[in-house]
């Protein structure tokens, strides 16, 4: 049997908008900024990596997810945005272990299989 238990390190949640939701993105990238003491990552106007649209990450620790998740879920504005934990398998932590707030977008798994190899 498998081992159940999977250390995270962290957590991130990619933001995801577009040209017409951009100010709202900055919006709720303000209020995570100014509640939590999280790490706010850079604006990809463009799809990049395994992510389909426009993004930012908010990295935040294994002990704030109580807070910061609720905050998302009452206050992303329409938002799309992947929670997902870092647990050292890119692949099944954007796959098997991650949550979605509004719309399940369709992410570029091969990207990450490219990078490395998936843990079994």
């Amino acid at each position: 049997m498998k081992e159940d238990t999977i250390e995270i390190t962290s957590f991130h949640a990619h933001v995801y908008f577009d040209t017409a939701s951009q100010d709202v993105a900055a919006r709720v990238r303000e209020g995570l900024g100014a509640r939590f003491e999280v790490r706010l990552g850079r604006w990809f106007d463009k799809p990049i990596g395994p992510h389909p649209k426009g993004m930012y990450q908010v990295a935040f620790l294994p002990n704030q997810f109580d807070q910061v998740v609720p905050w998302l879920m009452l206050n992303r504005q329409g938002l799309d945005i992947l929670v997902h934990p870092e647990t050292g398998d890119a692949v099944a932590d954007h796959m098997d272990h991650s949550l979605w707030l509004g719309k399940k977008l369709d992410l570029n798994i091969e990207f990450l299989r490219q990078l490395k190899p998936h843990l079994n």
